[in-house]
């Protein structure tokens, strides 16, 4: 299967995605407003900077699989990176008005006891998102989607975050009023983390950063060759989904084009099936006393 067809695989999920995050935002939202439960409130909010995020991981697909033209010579892959760097954005400003608002009823507005609506509203939330998640862990795994994966990942942090949302307005149900907006005020904090984490990698992405550990895994498993006499130089960044490694080895003189190219293939097969890397650039170099 092409990585293009891949991405469109991914796009199935994204969708499920946006469409649960949607309805569960209306609901909480709305049940939170009548039921008068701050991290229901909170909650929401954060199934609403879910569906930004989702729909920047579909943007980002469908851009990435356009072809490369005359002026991206590599392809649209980095445009799901571009996107959820914007969805990063989105999430912290909403994160921050959430720890605002939780902050201020918190500790100046005073709390109310919550409809044990919302506990309920909360809980039924938390299993449909178990259910999202194990669909897109599966689907990620199957077509080998980092982008679907780190979805199916916020997925289930999202379940999570409902179920303390459950336990902290069942405390309140039982005369601990503050561990509503408590709730709500971590839920703020977790979308903020969220947003940060997003935002790390995506820069470290867009600067060519890689994995040092995973290079140094590269560099032992090309020296295990017989016919590599030495590996000089592993360099790697990462375009969209897919890892770009350049490596410089060492061979005997006396080898011909052929057989020197005979290396490179077995290298870059090698390199496909082990470390899942599908494009490598290897140069060849004689090798001296």
């Amino acid at each position: 299967m092409s990585h293009s067809e891949n991405l469109k695989k991914g796009e199935k999920g994204a969708w499920i995605s946006i469409g649960a995050y949607i309805l569960l935002a209306i609901t909480k939202l709305y049940i939170a407003a009548i039921g008068h439960s701050d991290a229901l409130r909170a909650d929401g909010l954060n199934n609403t900077t879910d569906v930004v995020a989702s729909v920047a991981v579909l943007i980002g697909l469908k851009i990435s699989r356009k072809p490369p033209d005359e002026i991206h010579r590599y392809g649209h892959y980095r445009a799901e990176t571009v996107a959820s760097m914007f969805a990063a954005f989105i999430m912290m400003f909403i994160g921050v008005q959430v720890i605002f608002d939780t902050f201020q009823k918190l500790f100046v507005a005073g709390v109310t006891q919550p409809d044990m609506l919302t506990a309920w509203t909360a809980l039924g939330s938390a299993v449909i998102m178990l259910l999202v998640y194990r669909y897109n862990f599966k689907l990620a795994q199957k077509i080998k989607s980092s982008s679907l994966n780190a979805a199916a990942q916020d997925n289930r942090s999202d379940a999570l975050v409902s179920i303390g949302v459950f336990v902290g307005i069942i405390g309140a149900q039982f005369g601990v009023f503050w561990l509503d907006p408590l709730a709500g005020l971590v839920v703020g904090i977790i979308i903020c983390k969220t947003a940060w984490d997003i935002f790390k990698e995506s820069t470290i992405t867009l600067t060519d950063g890689f994995d040092e550990e995973q290079l140094e895994n590269i560099k032992t498993s090309i020296t295990k060759d017989d016919d590599v006499k030495k590996v000089v130089d592993v360099k790697g960044r990462i375009h969209g989904n897919q890892a770009l490694v350049e490596i410089t080895i060492l061979v005997e003189p006396s080898l011909n084009v052929a057989e020197s190219h005979k290396i490179t293939e077995r290298i870059e097969n090698y390199l496909d099936l082990k470390h899942n890397i599908t494009h490598a650039h290897i140069h060849i170099e004689p090798y001296e006393e």
